[in-house]
């Protein structure tokens, strides 16, 4: 009689601890489905506020430099979303933005003694 209700017990367990990995796995791929949505819809808007040559440029600096990247795609993003941006970004533009972006890198000199 023992062996039964603990078996009865372990396998309620188990039934719960299956139900709970469950609703993990869905809340998972709801939020990836919901990150895949936001990312396309970036993607989108930079089509359209970006030339080519200037979304090849951003897409190299996405390698080199995620951070930087990503800061630049936000900001040209909330641009473009509030009405400020008048024109398309060209490459040159971009150039520009990356290089008030980008900190002055500094040059270090050791001397020796």
């Amino acid at each position: 009689m023992a062996d039964e209700e603990k078996d009865a017990e372990l396998e309620e367990i188990r039934k719960r601890k299956m139900l709970e990995l469950q609703l993990q796995q869905q809340q998972q791929e709801a939020y990836l489905e919901q990150a895949k949505a936001v990312e396309q819809q970036k993607q989108t808007i930079l089509r359209q506020i970006l030339d080519p040559e200037a979304k090849s440029r951003l897409a190299r600096l996405k390698l080199g430099y995620p951070d930087v990247a990503h800061s630049v795609e936000e900001q040209l993003i909330l641009l473009a979303q509030s009405g400020r941006l008048k024109k398309i970004i060209t490459d040159e533009d971009l150039k520009m933005i990356l290089g008030k972006v980008q900190p002055q890198k500094r040059d270090i000199t050791i001397t020796r003694r």
